[in-house]
């Protein structure tokens, strides 16, 4: 091919396609016809561009005429400012910039109705400058079959509704009475069915149960498959938006966190106080002082109690998952003939509990409530009580907002009102119950801002010190109404939306509605309760209402603008567990492996892992069989993609298959049975866990308990989930010596213990050498934190220095992988982890994971009580090394 000629000239068809459009036809004929379509651009003025005189005119036979250069001078600055003011408002920022940057998307929709109402105008005026494509809904054609099939189906629904609309026109000239909808059966000893959704909905929420603020989720969060899913429920899982900061911040620094906790399950308890504490007591309520005079308080409703319920097999305690109690208020009789003649009423107790492990707590309580005499009704509330939990900072302000009470003279509403300025839940009596009742929160739509104390407001927060301190809701009775079934079926009868805007359109400008007698009183109770790991931590309000009044209350918390300049978050399951992650408190059923619920979500999760595993090539994943553990060890303990405890315990593993515990919705058939996992290892509570640790001689625990811990690990990293938890292997003096065999190969050198306690950083209180050069000096492996600047300095630039250098790498290749430790041999292993990820809270990585109490106790004994003893070696699935860690027990 011949050389290009560089100095040739451009033709004209490297002209043409050089550039992006091409040239209108120039005729005379259409040359002053404004062309159309979509090869028409608007004509863009730079707006930036500024006139500028000639300064020829103010000189006249070389002498300065002052008044044209003064003019000159006038007319640049006025055009000055005009540039200013129209680059300002160009359309330097269009309609589609100028929505909040979290709601912001990399490709701008072209449809109007995307941007919020006030800038919907000025993007349809900008897209019809620039000729911009829009879309038409009502207009534009199906290009699938199924888009076809769905605009057909919904041309007869439309019809349907002419017609259905046009038959209740006939009827209003029709004298008549429109009954309202009955109110729903609950029946007793038996489950109920969920509430009977709307024709239009009810073909999606055939297996399934919506949560009542799910049409608000399903357009700001990602949901459960609907095919797939959770304990039943459509769940939200987390927030469309990026979230996992943001969570961070608003529930510990600015801001508060709201959940939709509808899903948990109440269930009711009524009967002689009698039986009633027998029952209680047989399902794990067996706390010293909780039936003495500790307990007074919370047998009269003014306290709740969270704790574990078990059930008894074989004289076997298992545990079944956390509840929490309440009791009924204690109303005060009245001396009035018309409350002498009324037949006592029993008490009644809530006691909610997680949905996974609703079916097994509902059997066991049935079961228990049948052989106790007088006998205990138990009612199947879930359906009935819906809930809603908040943290944060500004939690108690924007429940201040938005729950407005009924009669603020009661004693529970003017405590409720005084907690302004309270920034922790946690900061009050702990599991402390308000219970009262609340007017309709879109009466008083959209929330305000609560007027806070100022921070250096010393009388104000003396007030608040008090009023923790009294706490003078103890001495007075709270509302019952939340416990009775007529309060909560009128709470429901809300009225319509048009109602209150007819309302408020007679109320005057700035004004609240007035209260009518007509208008629904609300019972709620506000739960505050604080994490158990650490006192400091976060508090959390539980707010239980009437189901279908969750909805209202739902958008007031969400729309209530906070002191902070933000409104509360969205938060899903996700969320709700990196709250409880980074406050240190284990998830139900999630690090819970021990109990029903718990090993059927790690079923659940091995089938996931192994469907994704599975996906992959071969050239990138794992594989298991060839991973080299060091010293002529291969393969991967047990499998590589489950939390595999089948294998630690010593029995045959499970087959990959998952036996579904989720409650039923089918309530015709009222015998059912919990179903029979065959769980391989049980549950021991942290206080027994912590009595076997604190004291040597006791009973032991059956060789299959497992307990959760906490881990920190001390050096770089994180542990993910499935990772393996070994104890430090033994010592060469604590090694067996009457072995006549050879050693193994296969088993890691002796010397593993020292190499992997050589990765403890010295204390804190450690003294340094003053010379860096000195022997002493350099075998110091960390630089404690107190250490001075310089000195920090000098032991930095000796440690780059030094020969050879000092290895800083995580993942080391080629023969540095010799100078690590291996990790012990699978007689150590003791567990696995079931969360871990980086936590924020502490900037480095933290787990919680669950070991066998049977060889936590063994390496205890044989390597003392000491600071070692609580050591451990935590390696990835699939990873060669491991990480020096310590845990604790939660």
């Amino acid at each position: 091919m011949p050389p290009k000629n560089s100095n040739a000239e451009p033709s004209s068809a490297s002209n043409s396609g050089s550039k992006k459009r091409k040239d209108p036809p120039k005729s005379s004929s259409n040359s002053q016809i404004k062309p159309k379509g979509r090869n028409f651009k608007r004509v863009k003025y730079d707006a930036r561009s500024i006139l500028t005189g000639s300064p020829d005119g103010a000189l006249k036979n070389g002498e300065l005429d002052l008044e044209s250069f003064l003019k000159s001078r006038e007319f640049e600055i006025k055009a000055l400012q005009d540039g200013m003011q129209k680059s300002k408002n160009s359309g330097t920022a269009r309609a589609f910039q100028q929505v909040p940057r979290d709601l912001r998307r990399r490709t701008a929709s072209h449809n109007v109705k995307r941007v919020p109402k006030r800038l919907q105008r000025r993007a349809a005026k900008e897209m019809k400058d620039d000729n911009t494509p829009t879309v038409n809904s009502r207009t534009r054609k199906p290009g699938t079959p199924r888009g076809r099939l769905r605009a057909e189906t919904a041309k007869r629904l439309g019809i349907l509704a002419a017609k259905k609309r046009a038959t209740k026109e006939k009827k209003v000239g029709e004298v008549g009475i429109e009954a309202r909808d009955p109110r729903p059966k609950i029946r007793k000893n038996a489950l109920n069915d969920p509430p009977k959704p709307k024709s239009k909905f009810r073909k999606r929420q055939i297996h399934k149960t919506w949560l009542p603020t799910h049409l608000w989720h399903a357009k700001r969060a990602t949901m459960t498959e609907p095919k797939n899913p959770l304990w039943r429920f459509a769940i939200p899982l987390t927030s469309t938006q990026k979230s996992y900061r943001p969570t961070h911040r608003a529930s510990g620094g600015r801001g508060a966190v709201c959940w939709d906790m509808s899903y948990m399950s109440t269930i009711g308890l009524q009967g002689p106080e009698a039986s009633l504490h027998k029952l209680l007591k047989a399902v794990g309520a067996t706390e010293p002082g909780l039936w003495e005079g500790q307990g007074t308080k919370w047998r009269e409703g003014k306290r709740s109690w969270s704790g574990w319920l078990t059930r008894e097999v074989k004289d076997k305690s298992i545990v079944i998952g956390p509840s929490t109690v309440l009791w009924c208020p204690v109303q005060t009789v009245t001396a009035s003939g018309e409350a002498a003649k009324k037949k006592p009423v029993q008490p009644r107790i809530f006691v909610r509990v997680h949905p996974a492990a609703f079916l097994e707590a509902w059997t066991e309580l049935l079961r228990l409530s049948k052989l106790q005499r007088p006998i205990v009704h138990v009612e199947d509330l879930r359906f009935e009580i819906g809930s809603i939990e908040i943290t944060g900072p500004s939690s108690t302000e924007a429940l201040l907002s938005v729950l407005h009470p009924y009669d603020e003279s009661e004693e529970h509403a003017r405590t409720f009102q005084s907690l302004v300025g309270i920034t922790n839940p946690g900061s009050l009596p702990s599991n402390s119950v308000l219970s009262f009742a609340i007017m309709d929160p879109r009466i008083r739509y959209p929330p305000r801002p609560v007027k806070l104390p100022k921070a250096d407001d010393e009388e104000a927060n003396f007030k608040l010190l008090e009023l923790a301190s009294s706490w003078p809701i103890d001495q007075s009775t709270g509302s019952s109404a939340l416990f009775d079934r007529d309060a909560r079926f009128k709470a429901t009868r809300l009225p319509s939306q048009k109602a209150l805007n007819r309302r408020k359109t007679l109320a005057k400008p700035g004004e609240y509605l007035s209260v009518l007698a007509t208008d629904p009183r609300i019972p709620i109770s506000l739960i505050s309760s604080r994490p158990a790991s650490s006192g400091s931590a976060q508090g959390i309000w539980t707010l239980l209402a009437p189901w279908k009044c969750i909805l209202p209350i739902w958008y007031g918390l969400l729309h209530c603008p906070l002191s902070s300049g933000s409104n509360p978050r969205l938060g899903g399951l996700q969320e709700l567990r990196q709250i409880h992650f980074e406050q240190g408190v284990p998830y139900f059923p999630t690090d819970f492996p021990g109990t029903a619920a718990g090993f059927q979500w790690e079923l659940e999760e091995r089938l996931k892992k192994k469907a994704n595993w599975d996906k992959r090539p071969k050239g990138k994943r794992v594989e298991w069989d060839s991973l080299d553990l060091g010293a002529g060890r291969k393969g991967e303990i047990g499998r590589g993609w489950a939390s595999d405890f089948e294998r630690v315990v010593g029995i045959s593993p499970l087959p990959a298959t998952v036996t579904s515990t989720d409650t039923t919705q089918e309530t015709e058939k009222p015998q059912q049975t919990v179903p029979k996992i065959n769980t391989p290892v049980c549950h021991l509570p942290s206080k027994t866990f912590r009595t076997l640790l604190s004291s040597s001689e006791g009973e032991l625990p059956p060789l299959n308990s497992v307990a959760t811990v906490r881990i920190t690990l001390i050096t770089k990293g994180i542990a993910f989930p499935s990772a393996r938890i070994y104890r430090l292997p033994n010592t060469p003096e604590h090694s067996s010596s009457d072995q006549s065999d050879p050693p193994i190969t296969r088993c890691p050198p002796a010397t593993t213990r020292e190499q992997w306690l050589a990765f403890l950083p010295p204390p804190s209180n450690s003294k340094l050498p003053r010379n860096p050069k000195a022997k002493v000096a350099k075998h110091v492996g960390r630089i404690p934190l107190n250490t001075p600047l310089p000195q920090r300095v000098r032991l930095l630039a000796q440690s780059l220095l030094q020969d050879p250098p000092r290895q800083y790498s995580q993942y080391p290749s080629g023969k540095q992988e010799e100078d690590f430790p291996l990790v012990p041999d699978e007689e150590d292993l003791i567990g696995f982890v079931t969360t871990g990820e980086f936590n924020l809270a502490e900037g480095k990585g933290v787990a919680v994971g669950s070991v066998v109490v049977e060889k936590v106790l063994e390496g205890l004994r044989r390597d003392g009580k000491g600071k070692d003893g609580r050591l451990c070696i935590v390696r990835n699935s699939g990873e060669k090394m491991g990480r020096l860690a310590r845990w604790e027990v939660v």
